[in-house]
This record gives structure tokens, sequence and C-alpha cells, in this order.
């Protein structure tokens, strides 16, 4: 038994986030708004796993025929996106991951396809190629895979990361990914030869009760744990929506903060236990405290205890 058929991959981390900057070093991609995906391919099968290795094939029933877009058995490393308006849509493609009716399921993989974007090929041949330095993989992969409309291959250009940053930030989209050259993929190992330039920051944060707004709003509560493991008050964000957003998740309601008093300002809070992590997107800010803070979903694939204070 081996890697791949004991589901044993585990995806590479990014360890830095950094101004842009430009390198004979590094090639740039850019950074997709989807779900990080490994796809383990056969001649005969599709097998997608998420970051926390559970299986979501069944989620993008649009993308179960991949194995006729490879040439060899494989791993890839890549991002399940779904387009809408043109760019890239995170609240889309994770909302996918939250039904479990397969009728639905297919309606909304007619109506909002997702595609799976490929940078990495970690295995292949019945054998792994962690070891090879990235260009020699990203070679390997461009050999692998026929693109068509369900899957693509990251596209990367050299010395030119400011500019791609640039461009990144007036299309909208999330930003750029700096790989050193001959970097060696590391499973699950979070690496300093990957670096994000990021048009907007974002942080995970535990979600600890709710507040309802006048005109059906609801803003969420939300912490993060410190060195010591203690549940720390890091403010509260706007759903944008009603409290149905919240509702598609299972949570639990209890009768007293998660912290060790009732923040200032949350006096009418509905607290809830520590369980579900959400993702919060924010302009960069030299002052405390999130500035102009976007809610941007519930994710399934990190716990709450994983959510460190930076």
């Amino acid at each position: 038994m081996d890697t791949f058929s004991n589901r044993e991959a585990r995806a590479m981390l990014i360890a830095n986030l950094e101004a842009p900057f430009d390198s004979k070093d590094f090639i740039y991609e850019i950074k997709f708004d989807g779900i990080r995906c490994l796809a383990y391919i056969t001649k005969d099968s599709v097998d997608l796993r998420n970051k926390r290795n559970k299986d979501i094939t069944s989620l993008f029933p649009e993308l179960q025929k991949l194995n006729l877009q490879v040439n060899e058995k494989c791993i890839l490393d890549g991002e399940i996106i779904v387009i809408k308006n043109g760019i890239p849509d995170f609240f889309e493609v994770q909302k996918r991951t939250l039904m479990t009716n397969p009728f639905k399921i297919k309606l909304q993989s007619e109506r909002l396809p997702a595609s799976f974007v490929a940078y990495d090929i970690i295995y292949v041949e019945d054998k792994e190629i962690i070891d090879l330095p990235l260009e020699k993989r990203k070679d390997v992969l461009n050999e692998t895979i026929k693109e068509n409309d369900r899957i693509a291959i990251s596209k990367t250009t050299e010395n030119n990361g400011i500019a791609l940053f640039n461009l990144t930030k007036a299309q909208g989209l999330e930003g750029v990914v700096a790989k050193r050259k001959d970097s060696k993929y590391f499973f699950g190992k979070r690496s300093k030869d990957w670096i994000k330039f990021k048009v907007l920051e974002d942080q995970d944060y535990v979600v600890c009760g709710y507040i309802q707004k006048p005109n059906n709003m609801t803003s969420i509560v939300i912490g993060q744990y410190d060195n010591k493991k203690e549940l720390i008050y890091k403010g509260h964000v706007t759903l944008g929506s009603s409290i149905r957003t919240l509702n598609q998740h299972k949570y639990t309601i209890i009768d007293h903060p998660p912290f060790d008093s009732v923040p200032a300002g949350n006096e009418y809070a509905i607290w809830l236990k520590p369980e579900l992590v959400c993702i919060v997107e924010y302009m960069p800010s030299n002052k405390e405290g999130l500035r102009q803070p976007v809610f941007k979903g519930i994710r399934t694939d990190k716990t709450a205890n994983e959510c460190i204070e930076k």
C-alpha cells in the first residue's frame, strides 16, 4: 500500500504573507478564491479530498470525469472554484460543501459548475515526486493533464510578481502566490518557500455568538485562541444578511459567554459553544482591530482550536 492507496497525502501550506516582490528565484501564480483539494485520479476513477482529507467527490458531480483528462494515475494539488460574474466566488463553492440532497447538488452543478485548477502534481505513475523541484513538477503536470472547461492548469509567470499582483487587484481577485522554483513538496507542512500576496487579508475566527440587529441583520461575535489556549474576544462582524446564513450550520446555544466575561457592547448577544469557524476578510491596518471586516463564510475544513491569534 502506498500514499495513493492509503489516501495519505496532505496539502502543503503557505507559511508567510508578504508585500509583493519580484525575484528570479520564484514563479508567481494567481491565488484563486476556492477550496483546496487533492484529487486522486486513476484511469477509471476520481476521488476529491479537502484539507481535512474528507471525501467531497459526491458534492461535485461535474468533476467526476476528470479522469478522462489525465494521462496517468496521479495525485493533483489544486483548488475547486466556481465562477460567478466572471470571477471565482468563494461563497458559491462553499455553499456546495454544505449540500446533502443529490438532486439539489446536481441542479447547482448545472447552474454554476465548478472547475478544478491544478497547480501541482505530487504523485504520478505509482510513485511520489515530492522531492522533485517545483519547476520539474510543473513540467510533469503539463505533460499529464489535458485541459477543458472542468480542469485547468494554473498559469505562472517569472520575475513579475508585483505586476501580477497589481493585475489581480484590478480584476478583483484574491491575490498571488510566490513559489520558490526549486521548492520540494512537504505533506501537511507550512513552507516559507510559498508566500502569499493578498489584496485583502483574511483570518479564521471562532464563532462565539451572535447579536440580532435592526432591519433583520445579524452580527457575529468572534474570537481566537492565544498561546495559553484561552479564547480571546476579537470583536464582531456583520453577516450582511439574516440569521439564516448561520442556521445552515449546526451550533449549540449556551447561557454564558465563552470568554472570561461579557465584552462591552455585547450585553444582548446570544452565546454559542465555540465550535464553528468563520473566515473574516479585512483591509490591512497598523491599528488594532479589524478594518472594514467582511464575513466571508463558515469553513468546515478547520477546527476552532486551530484559530490562533497572530
